[in-house]
């Protein structure tokens, strides 16, 4: 892109202002700019015109889970069904890994942060090793999709090519980048965070499919006939990962999706719930439970509200592809961003001075017809790493890691 064709983009969105201080910079420096006024999508700002008139949160209801003494009674017809997906081709993995390891005290990509103790472990060794089972179950390596970010791009693959991708056919490995949305002013002019530089986050977490498709991989997935699409998170080290029994179980049941769920560990754990939403599959997160929601009672006098996401989802490719363009709605949240004042010095704001744009997996479950959530152990598959110590740290994954007989 050219500085004409850059010019031309921004202004159809109201956003020259980016380009202001274009003179100044150095040849590195414009071309940086001009590639990132091509990447970034400015049209998501006009979500801003419609904020505040969401409609209101719908009535809430229990859905039934597949608990683990169904799953444990049907495990060997589940997994028959899984492994016969994974052999045809049918399931691909993908890994959402465009984070950082800031909160662990680490420069690097989250994926290669080191959990060993008397040994390298890497975060990303784990979830191969874990995908691996499956290889060698099904005798055919599972298409397999990294999301990384612009953040953390060129060094997560960089460090893929050195480990030799822990064994895995690097054939089967695609990396792809999560677009990243403008960070706003109240009135929608997007924030510089340096003159040759746009201030940008992460498109959310529900951004994958279609940051999968506008890097191409659409034609990828069709050429490779894939029709089921297992989407995890990066942190939870213990995660099956194509698992040929939650696929089989999904598969066998007929649902548009699955869902990875734990037991909640006490009433008011910090995971989202598994619900009902106007009659709709969804998912309620932790902050949203109400005293009366986390006090409801099934028929069976357990809590009603009582399985918990886990970040692991299947769903069926055919569908995302019917809501990724049209049904997904844009959240709006208030942040405090780094940004150019008016004179181009740099502010670090101490109160909230604008808006980031993103999307959620929650509202890609609410999209589809049906979801299936299934049970699992959470001993021997959750094991999430957001924190150094304490809940849900490298110290309590550790632990876990041990309790399942992996050496560290």
């Amino acid at each position: 892109m050219n500085y004409q064709d850059a010019y031309r983009k921004l202004e159809e969105f109201g956003q020259q202002h980016v380009l202001k201080y274009y003179e100044e910079l150095n040849d590195e420096e414009k071309a940086d700019l001009l590639r990132q006024i091509e990447e970034t999508d400015f049209s998501i700002v006009k979500y801003l015109e419609h904020k505040g008139g969401e409609s209101g949160e719908g009535h809430i209801s229990p859905i039934g889970a597949m608990e683990l003494s169904e799953v444990e009674k049907r495990r060997d017809e589940f997994t028959e069904i899984g492994l016969d997906a994974v052999r045809r081709g049918k399931v691909g993995a993908v890994l959402l890994a465009g984070g950082m390891g800031t909160r662990l005290g680490s420069e690097d990509p989250k994926c290669m942060y080191d959990i060993g103790i008397t040994h390298p472990v890497f975060i990303m060794q784990r979830l191969v090793e874990n995908l691996m089972e499956v290889v060698d179950a099904a005798g055919v390596f599972v298409p397999f999709f990294i999301m990384t970010s612009d953040k953390n791009h060129d060094k997560t693959v960089a460090f893929m090519k050195e480990k030799n991708y822990f064994g895995y056919d690097p054939s089967m490995v695609f990396f792809f980048k999560q677009e990243m949305a403008p960070a706003t002013d109240y009135q929608g002019k997007v924030y510089m965070e340096t003159k040759s530089r746009i201030s940008t986050s992460p498109n959310g977490n529900g951004g994958w499919f279609q940051s999968m498709k506008r890097c191409g991989l659409i034609d990828k997935i069709h050429e490779l006939g894939i029709e089921w699409l297992n989407t995890f998170a990066v942190d939870n080290v213990l995660q099956r990962i194509a698992d040929p029994v939650f696929v089989g179980a999904t598969i066998a049941s007929g649902s548009a999706c699955g869902a990875k769920t734990v037991r909640k560990a006490e009433r008011d754990e910090r995971v989202g719930v598994m619900c009902l939403k106007d009659g709709r599959p969804s998912i309620i997160e932790y902050y949203e439970m109400t005293p009366e929601l986390l006090d409801a009672k099934n028929e069976n006098g357990d809590p009603a509200y009582n399985f918990g996401v886990i970040m692991n989802y299947l769903f069926r490719e055919k569908d995302l592809e019917r809501i990724v363009d049209e049904s997904l709605p844009v959240h709006i949240v208030e942040k405090k961003i780094a940004c150019l004042d008016e004179n181009g010095n740099p502010l670090s704001p101490g109160e909230p001075n604008g808006y980031k744009f993103e999307q959620l997996v929650l509202d890609m479950v609410q999209e589809m017809d049906s979801c299936l959530p299934v049970e699992v152990d959470r001993v021997r598959e959750f094991a999430p790493i957001k924190n150094k110590t304490g809940v849900d740290s490298v110290e309590s994954a550790r632990v876990l890691c041990e309790k399942n007989g992996i050496v560290l």
